[in-house]
């Protein structure tokens, strides 16, 4: 049987001393090594300044364009070379103009068949009782296409020079900034006005779309007239209730397919056109709503893109993060 032995003693055996060390307690350096207090770096003001002098030097050698020949023969090589370039350009455009039929021309533009082609034969050809429309979603549809996609490049970049980011809280979640800080609160007015008024002007613009191969209209200025509207509802109930069926995503998914359906409709018209082969999509009867072949299909993709471009130039001009 083992004694008991005072708590001074059992200290100064080795396996207490054991124990401590297996259980991470011991610190060996404890007593045996001098420790003291860092002190706060400090410097001369000479000291500070003769770094700051040469950093300049250092920086102005780098940068010194006089004496730096990579730079400066890069400059020049710069210089050549754009001026080069804008003599190619004025050349090629002064080409193409002396090409250009003189004035008064009988194989000018304004006295070619164009026009006459239009015109006479632009119902049996599209099918739309609006020349116009005819002319510029089948006749012209690829410069629309590319109007279309200068819509869209527009707005990606408002949205990338404008695009604010969203203030985190400390947990890392969206802090909501009032859109409507500037504006007057719950404007009975306005808001009564935004409910009479944003209906019709909606049901007017798809109105508009629809019939844009039947009369004046189409995807341009009905989408227009559609932008407007949701930039009225928008200032009359903020942010909060618009984006409850109009987002950023809304926006990006809509034009997307917009554009990826009007692309996929004219490549088809431009393949059976360029073979001379026949279109399997009819042109149906000319005054009816379901007619013109593509072109309504066209003018409801148009109407989508320049109805979302306008609600979005309008959204990041006025509070950015969209």
């Amino acid at each position: 049987m083992s004694r008991k032995i005072p708590k001074q003693e059992y200290e100064k055996t080795l396996s207490f001393r054991l124990s401590r060390w297996l259980n991470g307690e011991n610190d060996t350096f404890v007593g045996k090594v001098e420790m003291q207090p860092q002190k706060e770096p400090h410097e001369d003001d000479s000291i500070v300044m003769n770094r700051k002098k040469e950093r300049k030097q250092r920086m102005e050698r780098i940068y010194d364009l006089a004496n730096n020949w990579e730079v400066s023969g890069f400059e020049k090589l710069y210089k050549i070379f754009s001026a080069f370039f804008c003599l190619f350009i004025v050349a090629m455009l002064l080409i193409a103009v002396s090409y250009l039929p003189s004035y008064g021309h009988a194989e000018n533009p304004v006295n070619n068949e164009v026009a006459e082609r239009y015109i006479e034969s632009g119902l049996q050809e599209t099918g739309a009782v609006n020349i116009v429309t005819g002319m510029i979603l089948d006749y012209r549809a690829f410069d629309t296409l590319g109007e279309s996609h200068v819509l869209f490049i527009a707005t990606c970049t408002v949205l990338i020079l404008l695009r604010k980011d969203k203030k985190k809280d400390e947990k890392g979640n969206d802090i909501e900034v009032s859109d409507r800080i500037y504006e007057p609160k719950n404007d009975v007015i306005l808001q009564t006005a935004a409910r009479v008024l944003v209906p019709p002007i909606i049901i007017f613009g798809i109105y508009v779309i629809l019939g844009g191969h039947l009369g004046p209209g189409g995807g341009f200025s009905g989408g227009a007239v559609i932008g407007a509207g949701l930039i009225l509802y928008l200032n009359a109930f903020g942010f909060r209730k618009t984006e409850r069926f109009f987002t950023g995503k809304t926006y990006k998914v809509l034009s997307v397919c917009a554009l990826g359906c009007y692309c996929l409709a004219k490549s088809y018209s431009f393949y059976t056109g360029a073979n001379h082969i026949e279109s399997m999509i009819p042109l149906g009867r000319p005054g009816a709503i379901l007619s013109s072949g593509l072109i309504l299909i066209l003018n409801i993709c148009v109407g989508i893109v320049v109805a979302g471009t306008m609600y979005t130039f309008y959204v990041m001009f006025r509070k950015g993060d969209y």
